[in-house]
């Protein structure tokens, strides 16, 4: 059993399906969870007080509507017992999960996520032009500090290369868009590095005479 086929194929008769609701899908997936906990076997015990905590379902009586709504709709055989000493178990019906259905799941699923009368491949390219604007340029102020801090560089310097950056459009020299902001924003603490651990160079006025001297010597006593 393909844990990714069948779950795809689950979604896609769940997308079709009207009778069903989202408490009816929640304990689908509950189930499914102990199914794989059981290895996927033919059929497992069915514990329903820890499904209806896992499905967030309160009440008893919902639980077993919901459990026999699955059972009669043919998405699980629910074989309940009145002996005590017996448990109830409970078998997942094998959902088709052949070729037909991936193509089915992109052939509907993701249309209506994407215009209709757009190619799924121009979809993609827009999607990939919209990666590439976020590297080029930050959402905001925040991200910019966010990724400074990761780097432990400091926040001051992140308000400065945003607010440059942010005059300028995210462009270099006005005229060239930037392709990886993060990149910019490493050249610019380089940068600033190197001015900070530049000595300064004490400038002497032009005028100032290093002969004269306020300090009163006495050139009578021997060096």
């Amino acid at each position: 059993m393909n844990y990714i086929k069948h779950l795809n194929a689950a979604c896609d008769k769940f997308y079709y399906d009207t009778r069903l609701n989202s408490t009816h899908i929640s304990l689908y997936m509950a189930l499914f969870f102990y199914w794989n906990l059981h290895h996927f076997a033919t059929e497992f015990y069915a514990n329903r007080i820890e499904i209806m905590k896992l499905a967030k379902i309160g009440s008893r009586s919902t639980y077993h509507r919901l459990i026999k709504n699955l059972s009669d709709w043919e998405y699980i055989e629910y074989l309940p017992t009145q002996n005590p000493t017996q448990k109830t178990m409970v078998r997942m019906s094998q959902i088709c999960t052949d070729s037909s259905t991936e193509i089915g799941l992109s052939g509907t699923l993701m249309q209506h996520y994407c215009p209709k009368n757009v190619p799924l491949s121009l979809y993609k390219k827009h999607t990939n032009e919209n990666k590439r604007s976020e590297k080029r340029k930050p959402k905001n102020e925040m991200e910019v500090l966010e990724f400074f801090k990761s780097k432990k560089w400091s926040s001051i310097e992140a308000v400065k290369f945003f607010n440059h950056y942010q005059g300028v459009g995210w462009e270099i020299g006005g005229k060239v868009k930037i392709e990886d902001w993060k990149a910019i924003a490493s050249n610019w603490m380089l940068k600033a590095n190197e001015i900070k651990n530049t000595p300064i160079l004490k400038i002497v006025p032009q005028n100032e005479d290093h002969l004269q001297t306020n300090n009163q010597k006495n050139y009578g006593e021997p060096l």
